[in-house]
């Protein structure tokens, strides 16, 4: 039996929360038994924090009229027993509405008003900018009131002309896009500009994020849309009407905002909406198939997608079978057989994402914690070792001993100054990644990038003006990249003098590859020359669009920046956490054997015992590190169930 939308996003939340508990316990065990070092902590907190808060978006995109918001109805919000999405006749959504959860936040319906689009400020800047949305608070066990709230997002005003043109609604060089006036010449807009619900539904607790968007003409009127919060999206199902097929204004929507950003095949899934049209008594059960059969084929073969994305669907006869528990309606519907593709396309995308961060973070984990056991190890030989070597011997040789390892203590304090003097220029390396990579550097290239756009005329070389700031800002990471070659090679020859000297064990951590963020940069460039293709080439005449295409841009671009720096950082702190912990170690080591000294002075059967004790912890050692295996191996095991916890973790 095939697994529902619902049923695989439940067990995706279990596996993500079982998971972040045994991190957490683990990080506990790692603490107590001090083998957690300040980089490898940062990055475990990190780790959880994203197995805890992180989403999932699927964005549903459609033309008007396709059924879009009646799909969300019965996917995700059946268990009402009523619709929830406002899905009528004609339009309906109006505005983009975004549907998560934050526990922080109350339950609400959070609505932006049409006017922030004559502000100079991206969806980005709205979002922290509380006072300026309309806040309405919602009843989650009220399933009439909650739809009647939602219904919100479909309201519209009438405005003039000029006021319409100015919002973005009104193009005078595509007249067949603009909505039909009404007698009195005034053009019908949304009222809204953004719409947020924050509701404890089941499945958006557990980290998914709904993307409702409008139709072509409210799609087109915001970049940031297509350029910003569609590209996020980790699926977008695009829906069209069985009986119609690829319209053109189907056709625009999929070319100007879907296909956009690198090769999104598998990631868009193309629904046939209302195959219900198609049934008819009239017709065999093998003719109608036959018919939606040539819609799917054709279908695929416009939107060049593979046939098995393609999948016909009736969401109101799916909702109405959900309600009434109608089985064989709802496999008629093929409801479920969307709702399996969905679940293991987008969850099992995510899941491999987070496995891979998983075994990065546990390996990086695993491998600085085995090292402070190799160095607490070699300690405890090389004290076996001295303290033999004592039997016997009078109290001046015990006394000169003494002597000999404090002076080693006053010699390897000493080396501080070389280990000041590395993180010295370190820091200053890193200042200089930070200027490259940080908002005043990105703000003078989005400046420059503006400047070019709103140049008068038509932009024939809007390539060529991409193709120089991208080349900028590629050329920054690159910069950045020399300048962590630079910090890695004086790593390198400081950690050799440092094993030499003292008989650490430092190895520097690889070194950051920022060639992902490079790749990223470039489908970002063309998922921005591909939406300024002809069709809205006209649009850069106007400074208002360029402004807001330029703030979407900027948007997405910090985003980037930001991760590489995080990237570099880390890096950067894991090399400086591993010498961290080899020196507590040995000042540790220092310590113990002054110690050990002082006791073989006081007692004359300290020398037995300190021997004793020294081989007691020499087996505790190799027990922590054969237990060290077994924890991390837990995190790292592939569990099929995703939810099955280990008897020891649930005891804890």
């Amino acid at each position: 039996m095939t697994r529902s939308f619902n049923q695989q996003f439940d067990q995706h939340g279990a596996w993500r929360r079982n998971f972040a508990h045994r991190l957490k316990w683990l990080t506990g065990w790692l603490r107590e038994n001090d083998l957690l070092d300040m980089a490898v902590g940062e990055r475990l907190r990190e780790l959880e924090l994203q197995m805890r808060t992180s989403k999932v978006m699927v964005a549903f995109v459609a033309e008007f009229s396709r059924g879009k918001s009646e799909l969300i109805n019965a996917i995700f919000f059946a268990g009402y027993g009523r619709r929830i999405m406002p899905a009528s006749a004609g339009r309906t959504t109006m505005c983009p509405t975004e549907l998560g959860y934050d526990a922080a936040l109350p339950p609400s319906l959070r609505l932006l008003p049409i006017a922030t689009r004559l502000e100079p400020h991206s969806l980005t800047h709205w979002r922290d900018e509380q006072d300026r949305w309309t806040e309405i608070p919602i009843d989650v066990h009220n399933a009439e009131s909650l739809a009647q709230t939602m219904h919100m997002v479909a309201e519209v005003d009438w405005v003039p002309l000029d006021q319409a043109r100015e919002l973005g609604f009104w193009n005078d060089d595509s007249p067949e896009d603009n909505p039909a006036p009404d007698a009195q010449g005034r053009v019908e807009i949304p009222r809204w500009r953004h719409a947020v619900l924050n509701m404890p539904h089941p499945l958006l607790e557990q980290g998914l994020v709904i993307l409702d968007t409008p139709g072509l003409n409210a799609i087109g009127a915001e970049p940031e849309l297509t350029v910003s919060l569609i590209p996020q999206a980790h699926a977008v199902v695009f829906i069209l009407g069985a009986d119609t097929g690829v319209t053109r204004s189907d056709l625009s929507i999929w070319r100007e905002h879907l296909i956009t950003e690198g090769d999104h095949k598998d990631t868009r899934i193309v629904v046939l909406n209302k195959i219900d049209t198609l049934w008819d008594i009239l017709n065999s059960p093998s003719e109608v198939e036959k018919q939606i059969d040539r819609q799917r084929q054709a279908s695929a073969k416009v939107l060049d997608v593979p046939l098995e994305h393609v999948l016909p669907v009736s969401a109101q006869k799916g909702l109405q079978a959900k309600i009434r528990r109608d089985a064989p309606l709802l496999q008629a519907s093929r409801l479920p057989a969307l709702e399996a593709v969905l679940g293991e396309g987008i969850l099992g995308k995510r899941e491999t994402v987070l496995r891979l961060a998983i075994d990065n973070g546990i390996g990086a984990l695993r491998t600085e914690a085995e090292r402070i056991l190799k160095v607490r190890a070699r300690d405890l030989s090389e004290q076996a070792l001295e303290l033999q070597g004592l039997r016997g011997k009078n109290t001046g040789v015990i006394r000169h001993m003494r002597t000999r390892i404090e002076s080693e203590q006053s010699e390897f304090e000493g080396s501080n100054a070389r280990i000041l003097a590395l993180r010295s220029v370190q820091s200053k390396l890193l200042r200089e990644v930070y200027a490259v990579l940080g908002s005043t550097a990105l703000k003078a290239d989005m400046a420059k990038l503006a400047a070019a756009l709103k140049r008068p005329g038509i932009k024939l070389n809007v390539r060529k003006v991409y193709g120089e700031t991208f080349d900028a800002l590629r050329g920054n990471l690159r910069e950045v990249q020399e300048t962590t070659a630079e910090i890695q090679a004086m790593l390198n020859a400081t950690f050799r003098q440092l094993n030499a000297e003292h008989g650490f064990t430092l190895l520097a951590p690889a070194e950051p590859d920022l060639m992902g963020f490079i790749k990223q940069l470039s489908q970002i460039e063309q998922s921005h020359v591909q939406y300024l293709g002809v069709s809205n080439m006209l649009k850069l005449a106007q400074p208002e669009f360029c402004d807001k295409l330029v703030r979407a841009l900027a948007s997405r671009l910090r985003v980037v920046n930001e991760a590489a720096m995080t990237e570099v950082e880390r890096w950067s702190k894991g090399a400086g956490a591993q010498l961290d912990a080899q020196l507590k170690e040995r000042r540790r080591n220092f310590g113990r054997r002054i110690e050990a000294v002082e006791r073989i002075q006081s007692a004359a059967g300290g020398l037995d015992e300190r021997l004793a004790e020294i081989a007691a912890q020499e087996v505790a050692l190799k027990e922590l590190g054969e237990r060290l295996q077994e924890l991390t191996s837990l995190l790292t095991s592939r569990d099929p169930q995703g939810g099955g916890e280990h008897p020891e973790l649930r005891a804890a």
